[in-house]
This record gives structure tokens, sequence and C-alpha cells, in this order.
């Protein structure tokens, strides 16, 4: 590559480095130093410090932010797949080519709405008069009104109908990219349909499960708004609890500490499923 070709390649790729810089790169660079800072009083101390670190895992409220971060998100993410899969093999293989942009459509209804909306609205169905606790007062299931909100539950309910969709899209990408000539060469072989889907249609999907699961994980453990609409404060999560840092308390240190745990618990949860995020086989 002649210098000509190599300014011209800078040129193209320069903007593109540069966002990357100014909005992901300094900022962290700027919270990692902030994580090492201490707030004492109603003054932000500078000098290098592990206390924001060592409060973390000596104070239990901390450490049980973030498993009931892990617990929900791993909840959520397991029902997620677990509804979506259905639905995204039969959008692949029972529903005709011919309908199935306007079932996709359907399908992503829910990404078309305000994310803070769809909380609020479920924040309505999920509580002691909404619909689905007089659907069951209704069956004779309960006798007295039940609220659904403000608690773990509502919580799961909210994330898995956002991500039970986003889901079934790349578990979706993924099965119409299967030959259906290797699920032929399984019958001539003499497997059933159940055999065939076992050992070739689920195997060959498990990419496109991967990838929706990584995307549900990041996307679910790093959410502030559901969990604190649904989920009110009495299981706080660690993005709440971020929050409060920053919110009621101005400790940026401790907040930047905190958000820097948990992108290391993204970041080894991504090393664990690396091998399964090639985004060109799903």
């Amino acid at each position: 590559m002649n210098r000509r070709e190599s300014l011209k390649a800078w040129g193209l790729i320069a903007p593109a480095l540069l966002w990357t810089l100014a909005f992901f790169v300094v900022p962290i660079a700027i919270m990692t130093v902030y994580s090492f800072w201490q707030r004492v009083g109603t003054k932000t101390v500078r000098g290098f410090s592990l206390d924001n670190y060592v409060a973390f895992f000596s104070k239990t409220y901390f450490r049980e932010a973030l498993f009931n971060s892990l617990e929900v998100t791993i909840l959520v993410t397991v029902i997620s797949i677990l509804l979506a899969y259905p639905l995204a093999y039969i959008l692949a293989y029972q529903v005709p080519s011919h309908w199935q942009r306007l079932a996709l459509s359907l399908a992503i209804l829910p990404f078309w709405t305000s994310y803070v909306v769809r909380s609020y609205s479920w924040l309505l169905v999920l509580s002691a008069k909404g619909i689905v606790s007089k659907s069951l007062q209704t069956l004779g299931i309960l006798h007295d009104p039940v609220s659904f909100v403000n608690s773990r539950m509502g919580t799961i309910i909210g994330f898995v109908h956002f991500f039970t969709m986003l889901l079934t899209l790349t578990i979706f990408a993924n099965l119409v990219q299967i030959p259906r000539n290797y699920l032929k060469a399984a019958a001539d072989l003499g497997a059933s349909r159940l055999q065939a889907f076992w050992h070739v249609t689920l195997p060959l999907s498990v990419p496109g499960i991967m990838v929706g699961a990584f995307l549900t994980f990041v996307l679910c453990i790093g959410d502030y708004i559901t969990p604190q609409i649904l989920g009110g404060n009495k299981e706080l999560l660690l993005p709440q609890v971020i929050m409060l840092q920053i919110g009621r308390q101005a400790n940026f240190p401790m907040a930047s500490a905190l958000s820097l745990i948990l992108m290391l618990v993204i970041s080894l949860v991504f090393l664990v499923s690396a091998r399964y995020l090639r985004l060109e086989r799903v």
C-alpha cells in the first residue's frame, strides 16, 4: 500500500476512531481514574486508593446487589430462550415464506414502543387492580387482589416481554440459514423429526441462541429503568445501587468502581461465550 492509499484508508476510518475515542475510551479512562478516588464527607479526595473496591467486597449490600442482578439476568435469559426458540422455529419452518415478513413485523412490535412506556404499561397490568389480578380472581385462583409489581417477578416479566422478541430475531436469522437438505439427509438416514431436530437443527442453531443470549445478558444486567419501575426498591439490582450512589450521595468514585465491576462481569461472560459470538455464522 502506497502513501496515498494509506492516507485515504486512515481518512476513512478516522471518524469511527475519533467517535470511539471520544465516547468510549475517554469516558472509561475518566471513570477508571475516579474509581480510585474517595468521597470524604462532601468532598471528593483525589489520590490513589483501593477503598472503593474493598468496600464492594466488605459491604454485604453491594455484593447482594450484584448477585441479585446476576440471578435476575440469568432467569430472564433462560426464560426468554425457552419462549423465543419455539416462536422462532414456527416462524422459520411453519409460517409460509410470503407471510414471514408480516409475522416478523408483528414480532418486533415491542421495539416500536418507548422502553419507559412499556415498563409503565406492565406496572398497570401487574398491579393489584390490573388485568392479571382480576383475571385470576375471576377464574377463582385468587380470592383477594394481588400485586405483582415491586417484586422480582414484576421485573422478570417486564424483561422477558422485551427480550423474548430480541432472541426470536437472532434465532430465526440462524434457523433460516440452515440448509433444508440437512434435514432431508437426516430423514433419508432414518432419523425421525425429533431426532433430526435434536442432532441437526438444534446444534446448528446454537450460535443464534448464544448471540441473542449474550445481547440479553448485556442489556438486562445493565438496565436501570425496568427494575426501578417494576421492581421498586425492595430488592436492589446493581444499576439501582450505582444510581443511588450518584443521586443521593454524589459518590462518583464509588459509582465508578461499581460500574467497572459490572463491566468486568460482562467482559468475563463475553470471554466465556466468545467462540459462539461469530455473527457471520448467524
